[in-house]
């Protein structure tokens, strides 16, 4: 990602000189705070990283899927089982009579007991076995899209952590316009009285003006609102709470993508979103899944070697028996009752599936790309646009305040144009925001944000930092990621 050239125009930093004389007063308290120990973009996606709990469970997932590929190889490596019996037998024999030699009866009873022993051991070696085989090839695609996969939720995260971010940024800069509004209006509404009381004005200019009044308390509390909500979706995403954070700077570039043509974008988005590579992959696991139904028709051929050993004490007997066996088996499913056809005709359906899942994702994908394209380059202009409103509507507040002190403008004028003028302030601060933002999105969508893009996006920062004073929380101040004791890996 290459940081484009610092652009400010003329009307932006017209501008951002009148925004910040607006909003002086509300921002001496911050700019006077230690950034010490205020947090920027960069720390707080490294806590993200390191305790993002989706994340922790795709990394999870990815090690249970490669697991699954030694399970199945495994299976075509030599297999050796032992088997061992020690019982106590009783025996009980209800006929009695006697013959003779010649067959006559002779008396006797042949009830008794005895203790029998018997081991085995059995070794077998797969020779030929394409079922096996083709389900190891299988689990090896499922690594390739479970990689993919892993790789679109770190992206995810990065994406989740600088909008979250920048959203409580925005959340601040609202607030401290509405702030800022708020004052402006009372202070009219205290001269409106002054004016009242000395008969200069009529009432209704008193009370349209703490109707003003009331309406920018609303505003503001709204916007206090929203700044305690933003904490949350960050406090959701690293388990951990921020007094501070970096403010981003004056001179951050605008300026449109880099290259600026959507079809590169498109392409890169091709080559690179892993989300489309994990459905690429994932119809190459249902059409190993299709071979494995296949391979149910084909033979198996198993090298086998065994040895059983069996002793009693049993009353007459003496001795043990033994025996040995080596050789080949060989195991040819000739009629399933119709489970290996309809298997076949199932991973095929699954097959079909999963190429018109990788089609919609195609799709949305290019869709996604080229929205965000068009975004960001209207955003550029966008941010001049808003930045060019605060000068007008400064000018127009201007005017106003010089008609109403001759007479030619009444209250109702002076305080929509109050309005106006934190209004454009507010719609600036956000269009900036919006540019930062559709910007990372867009490189998520082309799947190439990654740590180094914030790195860079962090470089926009600047030292001041912006301080919050933050609810209370059950939690107290952290709330780490705890879920208890792991799991045993034996």
């Amino acid at each position: 990602m290459t940081v484009p050239a610092p652009y400010t125009s003329p009307a932006g930093a017209k501008a951002g000189r009148l925004a910040r004389a607006a909003l002086a007063t509300a921002l001496v308290s911050s700019s006077l705070s230690t950034s010490l120990y205020a947090a920027d973009l960069m720390t707080i996606t490294q806590d993200a990283l390191g305790n993002n709990a989706e994340l922790a469970s795709a990394r999870a997932q990815s090690g249970s899927v490669e697991a699954g590929r030694e399970i199945e190889q495994g299976n075509l490596l030599p297999q050796v089982g032992a088997t061992g019996n020690l019982a106590y037998n009783q025996q009980f024999e209800g006929q009695t009579g006697s013959f003779s030699q010649g067959g006559q009866a002779a008396g006797g009873s042949n009830d008794d007991s005895f203790t029998s022993m018997s081991l085995g051991l059995e070794a077998t070696q797969a020779l030929y076995d394409e079922r096996n085989r083709r389900e190891v090839t299988r689990a090896e695609r499922e690594i390739d899209q479970q990689t993919y996969r892993l790789a679109a939720t770190e992206q995810q995260v990065l994406i989740d952590v600088a909008t979250a971010y920048f959203e409580i940024l925005r959340a601040y800069e609202v607030l401290e316009a509405r702030r800022a509004q708020e004052r402006a209006i009372g202070r009219q509404l205290e001269q409106a009285t002054e004016q009242f009381e000395v008969g200069l004005i009529a009432i209704t200019e008193v009370e349209e003006a703490r109707a003003s009044v009331d309406q920018s308390r609303a505003e503001r509390i709204a916007a206090e609102s929203n700044l305690q909500v933003s904490f949350e979706a960050l406090e959701r995403l690293t388990g951990q709470r921020y007094s501070q954070i970096e403010a981003l700077g004056d001179d951050m570039p605008i300026q449109p993508p880099s290259p600026a043509s959507r079809d590169h974008w498109v392409e890169q988005a091709m080559e690179n979103n892993p989300l489309i590579l994990a459905s690429l992959a994932g119809v190459e696991v249902s059409r190993s899944g299709v071979d494995i139904s296949r391979a149910g028709r084909l033979p198996t051929v198993n090298a086998f070697a065994n040895y059983q050993f069996a002793d009693s004490d049993r009353s007459g007997l003496s001795g043990h028996d033994s025996s040995a066996q080596v050789g080949i088996g060989v195991d040819l499913p000739l009629y399933t009752g119709g489970s290996t056809q309809a298997s076949i005709r199932q991973n095929t359906y699954l097959l079909e599936a999963s190429q018109y899942d990788f089609e919609a994702q195609r799709r949305d994908t290019i869709q996604q790309v080229r929205s965000l394209y068009t975004q960001v380059s209207n955003d550029v202009a966008t941010v001049e646009a808003r930045a060019q409103a605060i000068v007008s509507n400064q000018s127009a507040l201007d005017a106003t305040r010089a008609g109403y002190e001759v007479g030619t403008r009444n209250i109702v004028d002076v305080l929509n144009a109050e309005q106006n003028l934190y209004n454009a302030i507010a719609d600036h601060a956000s269009a900036r925001y919006d540019y930062v933002i559709n910007l990372l999105s867009l490189r998520q969508q082309s799947g190439v944000l990654d740590e180094a893009a914030i790195e860079e996006v962090n470089a926009w920062l600047e030292g001041d930092s912006v301080s919050f004073t933050l609810p209370d929380s059950a939690d107290g101040d952290s709330a780490v990621m705890d879920i208890g004791q792991p799991p045993s890996r034996e």
